[in-house]
């Protein structure tokens, strides 16, 4: 019955008719998470970077009552320039499907969505996790939730650095969730390649993320994979200017009580100005790195799933 919803690009039609390798991406970064027109471009160049190594993109949204499993130019062109998306996570999911409202997919949406689509690998900047001071507030991103249940592989660079991270990986831990590190044994903090927190194993490989990916779904083990992956030197930055951006932006937040769905938008808008626009250019440089390893990744369960 959920095949009902999806409506898919001819490109990723195309793709499932000769099984070739699809990677969903997420569509919150191009409406919430970057300005126009560094959304447009980076949405533009993460689809490039599929293609040129062989895979398709799809890029998820919602609209017009369906679930979009692939934009073409012009539509996502509209949702890098429209201001009045909806930012969509799982339980929004239903709601702006049948009201027929436009939506970007978060993670847990997209997972969702990917997961519908039989798509199993999933690229994204970072993933969301436990809010810092959550017990107080009981904010948890519905990420953690959705990994811990939804067969999904997301590559990603860690959790955002304004989340507490040794929390976020305490229940992913608890959910059963397998934490890779891709060349490194420490768990990267989106913007920092390190966060002084272990991964629970450290993978060298696509073939070797893609052998893990189809033992785990072959022994009938629910829910997704985390496979962290640093960003790229020459983009990271420094620690401890970091930790000082975001105490002094979620001051902000608490100042002016913000707090829900705004809390993480707001904290990233603050972090750029902070760091004079350098947050952007980290961020648009690891989901680059992100969807490239995405593609290497789906290249390897394609292959593994099909000959093996």
């Amino acid at each position: 019955m959920s095949k009902h919803y999806l409506e898919y690009s001819e490109e990723v039609s195309l793709a499932q008719e000769k099984k070739i390798p699809i990677v969903a991406l997420e569509s919150t970064i191009l409406s919430h998470g970057l300005p126009y027109p560094e959304n447009w471009e980076t949405g533009q160049a993460l689809e490039s970077i599929l293609r040129e190594k062989g895979v398709v993109p799809a890029t998820i949204a919602i609209a017009d009552g369906k679930i979009k499993v692939g934009l073409s130019s012009k539509e996502m062109k509209d949702f890098c320039q429209d201001k009045n998306i909806l930012k969509v996570s799982r339980r929004d999911l239903p709601c702006v499907v049948a009201l027929g409202k436009k939506g970007a997919t978060t993670v847990s949406a997209t997972m969702i969505c990917a997961a519908m689509a039989n798509i199993r690998v999933f690229v994204t900047g970072g993933i969301g996790g436990v809010h810092r001071g959550a017990e107080k507030t009981m904010d948890v991103s519905a990420d953690l939730a959705e990994l811990a249940k939804t067969p999904v592989a997301v590559i990603c660079s860690g959790a955002k650095s304004i989340l507490d991270l040794e929390k976020t990986l305490e229940y992913l831990e608890t959910q059963g969730v397998n934490v890779l590190g891709y060349k490194t044994d420490d768990f990267p903090a989106f913007y920092s390649r390190e966060s002084g927190r272990q991964v629970d194993y450290k993978v060298e490989t696509p073939q070797e993320i893609a052998a893990i990916m189809q033992t785990k779904w072959n022994l009938g083990l629910e829910g997704g994979i985390v496979i962290a992956n640093p960003i790229p030197l020459s983009h990271a930055l420094d620690d401890k200017e970091m930790e000082g951006c975001i105490e002094k932006a979620i001051e902000e937040a608490q100042t002016h009580s913000v707090t829900g769905k705004a809390i993480t938008p707001f904290l990233l808008s603050r972090l750029q100005d902070f760091t004079k626009g350098r947050s952007i250019s980290a961020n648009i440089a690891l989901v680059k790195n992100n969807t490239a390893l995405g593609a290497e990744v789906a290249l390897a369960y394609h292959k593994a799933v099909n000959f093996v």
